[in-house]
């Protein structure tokens, strides 16, 4: 697939609904222990599933600042390549200081449903200010 500079609104909306969709699903189980136990796993892959709707992005148009299309490639890649440990790309500036989840190289990475939605929600709000 070539590289896209451009999402139609309908897309978005479509991977939103579908994503908020699986969140309310996750919701569904309830607060069993074992619930707690899956959450990091459920929402590590919700990441996965969310990168993946726009993985054809170009950089240009993405930056390389650190902002949150950024975070979400770079959370992405370490949970694909690196372990599920928090890794780096070389051509992006990831700051922890300045980033949603405060991720430091070396982490883990364990998502909460909070940290998922703060993260897809900048997310979806910096993609459609850049790509729509």
């Amino acid at each position: 697939m070539l590289a896209m500079n451009r999402y139609p609104q309908e897309y978005v909306d479509a991977c939103r609904r579908e994503i908020t969709a699986q969140v309310d699903a996750f919701r569904t189980l309830g607060s069993a222990p074992t619930v707690h136990d899956f959450e990091p796993m459920f929402f590590n892959n919700l990441l996965l599933r969310l990168e993946h709707h726009f993985v054809h992005r170009t950089r240009t148009l993405e930056k390389k600042d650190g902002n949150p299309l950024n975070e979400v490639r770079v959370v992405a890649m370490s949970l694909l390549s690196n372990g599920g440990v928090m890794g780096t790309d070389k051509a992006i500036r990831l700051d922890p200081a300045t980033s949603v989840l405060k991720l430091r190289v070396g982490d883990p990475i364990a998502l909460r449903e909070a940290d998922f939605l703060a993260l897809s929600a900048a997310f979806f709000a910096d993609l459609e200010a850049k790509f729509v």
